[in-house]
């Protein structure tokens, strides 16, 4: 019997960074590699993974990448260097948002130009990958051709989270006495520091998670995965504030799954998101502590707010999803 020879993919990675984008691309990858050869070409900064050093480091290293490949997936940044770099094959573009609304302002000038170079860089690619409505409806916009929309995937049992579970939690943090208001990723992006400005006069936990990116007198948790969901179920609220468009929301999205009211920015794609599961939208942080009480105040319209957002965001299989990444790099090698 003649051995098929798979196709071959290179799967660009630029360092890792715990965000949610890295969790749909691992499970995009993961939905792949059954079916083909994928090369994981990871690219970092070397010594430079902070200061001024790190986008000029990882631009020479982008310009390094060479190789045929019968498809090559890549991340925002790796179509920076796409014209220079010696590879060959068809190429995708994976982007979850281009914002950097949210960036330090001393870096804002070489991001101007950063982005200014990805979107003529993306008119020769052979088709864009995004993850909500809202930026499919963007690039299309634009004049972009073959812009395809692929949501986020989760996988529903993960979210069977006893009560035990959550009263072991509470009792290992010391979060019985009051209720739980989840800030966000203790990042300045995400708005934790407008969150707390809002709420801290509210006799509530105020909880962050995550590496501490920003100091605030909140409470803040380095949480692994089970954990952290123990901490949105927990929650009686899920904030999700953040100040740049979103491509969609997986914070959001997994504290729907866990039956837990959020509001939200609803900025990029989490709009689609949050409206599709009945949820908050506050467009406005200085309404948030309003919004927040009222939902303290009400727990019949929280438990219908929590059924609500499961009942839409169950929707989201990673059969799904596998199915829509095949049935892509199919058409297009």
């Amino acid at each position: 019997m003649k051995k098929t020879i798979m196709k071959k993919i290179g799967w660009i990675q630029i360092f890792s960074s715990g965000s949610g984008g890295e969790s749909y691309v691992k499970l995009a990858r993961k939905s792949l590699e059954s079916d083909f050869d994928i090369d994981l070409i990871k690219i970092n900064p070397g010594f430079f993974k902070r200061g001024y050093l790190k986008i000029p480091r990882l631009l020479f290293n982008l310009l390094k990448l060479k190789g045929e490949k019968d498809m090559w997936i890549r991340p925002v940044n790796a179509l920076v260097t796409f014209s220079f770099d010696r590879t060959k094959g068809k190429n995708v573009a994976l982007i979850h948002h281009i914002d950097y609304s949210a960036s330090p302002l001393v870096i804002k000038p070489v991001e101007f130009l950063l982005e200014k170079i990805v979107y003529f860089n993306l008119r020769k690619v052979d088709a864009i990958v995004t993850v909500s409505q809202y930026w499919q409806d963007y690039f299309l916009k634009k004049g972009y051709q073959d812009v395809y929309k692929i949501y986020n995937p989760f996988n529903i049992e993960d979210f069977n989270i006893t009560e035990g579970e959550i009263s072991k939690f509470k009792n290992k943090y010391s979060l019985k006495e009051k209720p739980i208001i989840y800030l966000g990723n203790c990042q300045k992006g995400k708005g934790v520091v407008e969150n707390y400005q809002a709420l801290k006069e509210i006799d509530a936990y105020l909880v962050t998670s995550g590496k501490k990116r920003v100091d605030i007198p909140a409470i803040n948790l380095d949480l692994n995965y089970r954990e952290y969901l123990c901490l949105l179920k927990a929650s009686s609220v899920v904030l999700t504030m953040s100040k740049f468009k979103e491509g969609w929301c997986r914070t959001a999205h997994e504290a729907m799954l866990s039956k837990t009211s959020v509001i939200g920015s609803g900025l990029g794609g989490m709009r689609e998101l949050l409206e599709g599961g009945r949820q908050v939208v506050c467009e406005n942080p200085q309404n948030l502590r309003e919004k927040v009480e009222y939902l303290l105040n009400h727990p019949e319209i929280r438990k219908k707010s929590g059924e609500d957002g499961y009942n839409f965001a169950k929707n989201f299989t990673s059969e799904k999803f596998k199915k829509d990444w095949l049935n892509l790099v199919n058409k297009i090698i």
